[in-house]
């Protein structure tokens, strides 16, 4: 069955305290070489039958209106993988 992986972020310009968080401990633990983290969402979606046109509408719909919150976060990707394993 076909895939669908939505991936939501925090907007840029918004305070991230989880990646902050993830951030301070990767430096206490020697990582200096990271300096930013910043956490989203992913969602995969699984499809009865072949992706479409209408699927992919629906997806963008949903994900604008139910899978991210559009005041605090931006869907950053839709990626689209079909049963045989190719994505798009």
């Amino acid at each position: 069955m076909p895939t669908i992986t939505v991936d939501v972020m925090p907007k840029a310009e918004l305070l991230d305290p989880q990646g902050k968080a993830v951030a301070g401990a990767l430096a206490r633990t020697g990582h200096t070489a990271i300096s930013g983290v910043r956490i989203g969402k992913r969602f995969e979606l699984t499809v009865d039958g072949p992706i479409d046109d209408a699927v992919r509408a629906e997806v963008e719909k949903l994900a604008d209106e139910v899978l991210s919150n559009s005041v605090i976060e931006d869907v950053v990707g839709i990626h689209y993988e079909t049963a045989a394993g190719e994505t798009h």
